[in-house]
Formats: C-alpha cells, structure tokens, sequence
C-alpha cells in the first residue's frame, strides 16, 4: 500500500481528491488562526482541517486566511487546496455558542453547521463554495443517530463535499458506518497513541478499503516513542530531529497521513524538509528505510518482534 512519504493519497470514490503527508490542524489558535493558516500555506501545506465548533476553532478565520493566501497568489486556485472540516454534535459544543439551534432535528443541525462551513470557505462571489472533505467529529451517542446525521450529510456529496470521514471512532461503530452507509468514509481521523495500541486495528480495517488514516496526538501523545531506539537511529539516519524522524516513521505507515498544528514556521519547514530527507534516504538505502519501518511496527505492536 502507498506510503504518504512519497506522493499524494488518493481518497477511494470517485473524486479524484488526494492528501498529502501533513494536514494543517487549526485548533484552539484563537484570533491568530488566520495568521498561522497564511503562514502554513506559505510554507508548504496545501491541506488544512478544522471544524465548525467555535469552542476549539475558529472556522472562519481559517476561511479567512484562505482567502489572504489565494489573493496574494493568483497562479494557486482553490482546487489546488484540501480543505477539511467538521460536523460536531452538541455534545461537543460549547453550550454558550452552539453554530445551530440544539433543539432542532439531527438533520436540521447538520444542514446549518454545513451551511456555515461552506459561508466560510466562500472563496470569491463567482465561485461556488465546496468542500474537499466532511469529519463527523465524533459518533453520536447512538448508532441509529450517528446513521442519521450520516444520511444528512451523504445529501451533500458530491457536489458541495467531495468526501466524508468520521473522526475519534472505534473500530466497531466504523464497521458499522460502512457497511450501513450509502457514501463510505474515505478518511478517519484518530488519536495514534498507546492507549488504542495505536489503532492498529482500525488502520487495518482502513487500509483495506484506501481508508485514508489521519493521525492526531502524533507527538503529544507518544512520549515514550521519543525515547525508541528506532526513532533514534531514524533521527541519525536522516539527520533530522526526533519529532521529524517520529513522524517520518509514522508516514511510512500505509495510507496514513498526520495532523500537524505547528505554530512555528521554524518547524514548518523543518518538518517538510524531513520528508524530503527521507524520500532521498529511500532512493539509496530503500532496504534500510523498510528495516527502520518494520522496526517501529515491532515498537507499536503492529508486528510482533
């Protein structure tokens, strides 16, 4: 299966969308969002992810920062961006500032927070908003509800979004969702960290069907990984620093690409000159790139040593 280290992922389905390595996360940036946004954009990202849920995003200056970028460089359309955001249930809202009435229907919430996601990433008044990618932002309390809200939003594709995800799922409620659904999730978006041994299982499932795999908590969540000998030696091999080698490791993993919320433009850089590192290293030492991803599978458990 391809690896995100070495070219964009296509998304399964017909919409010719793809991902590349690192997506832009946007949360809890507050009123420097749109800044950071520009200064991502600027310096290599072209993927960004976000979510209609005023208590950790701002939405609408991630529109906003969108919009700087594309003004000041007219040769980029917005075909040339991913732009991901999500649908969030009241259960994960602020109660004081919930994007659409929580007393009204499951589809009718989901038709307002789409509606003012798509007023966000309204580019110009001749284009017709879209968006690259869906995320139900967690599964509903229930199965019968989370297959509700589903349906509302399969009524968007493939015309105002091209594809739709769900995010902090388990494995169980993902088979589920795509067995029962019409429009199958083309990514999940999960935390990669020991307490769900790194959802292994849920990568496999993906994996299988060109689920793409969106990793969260990269490096927060993996403290001990930063100590393994096998990021160490990557670290060495590639002459990059630990975190950079950690998510290198984490790319050479199938179909799978990172959320990556920097705040630094330093690192920024750094971190796309990693994958340049790495895809050098391979076209040399390719032997020696698949002992290094097999001994971080044995690390994480996907393979026993």
């Amino acid at each position: 299966m391809p690896s995100a280290l070495f070219g964009h992922l296509p998304l399964p389905g017909k919409s010719a969308t793809t991902l590349p390595a690192f997506v832009y996360g946007t949360a809890w940036k507050k009123d420097l969002t749109a800044s950071l946004v520009l200064q991502a954009l600027q310096n290599g990202f072209t993927a960004i992810d976000t979510a209609c849920q005023p208590r950790h995003y701002r939405e609408d200056l991630v529109g906003e920062g969108v919009r700087k970028y594309l003004s000041l460089n007219s040769n980029i359309s917005r075909s040339d961006l991913y732009i991901q955001t999500k649908f969030t249930s009241i259960h994960g809202q602020d109660p004081n500032n919930i994007p659409y009435n929580p007393k009204s229907s499951l589809r009718e919430q989901v038709e307002k927070s789409i509606e003012t996601s798509l007023r966000n990433f309204t580019i110009s008044s001749s284009e017709t908003p879209y968006l690259d990618s869906l995320v139900l932002h967690s599964p509903m309390p229930s199965m019968p509800e989370t297959l509700e809200v589903w349906s509302a939003l399969e009524q968007y594709v493939p015309d105002k979004i091209r594809n739709l995800g769900i995010s902090n799922t388990n494995l169980y409620t993902l088979m589920e969702l795509y067995e029962r659904a019409t429009v199958k999730p083309a990514v999940v978006q999960n935390r990669f960290y020991a307490a769900t041994k790194h959802d292994t299982a849920v990568r496999k499932y993906c994996n299988e069907r060109g689920i793409i795999y969106q990793s969260f908590w990269t490096l927060t969540g993996n403290p001990n990984l930063f100590k393994s000998k096998v990021v160490a030696e990557t670290s060495r091999q590639l002459d990059v620093q630990p975190a950079e080698a950690l998510y290198c490791l984490v790319l050479g993993l199938d179909n799978t690409v990172i959320l990556n919320g920097t705040t630094s433009v330093e690192h920024m850089k750094a971190d796309w000159e990693a994958v340049r590192k790495a895809q050098e290293f391979t076209k040399n030492n390719s032997k020696q790139w698949e002992q290094l991803v097999m001994d971080f599978k044995k690390t994480i458990r996907q393979l026993v040593a």
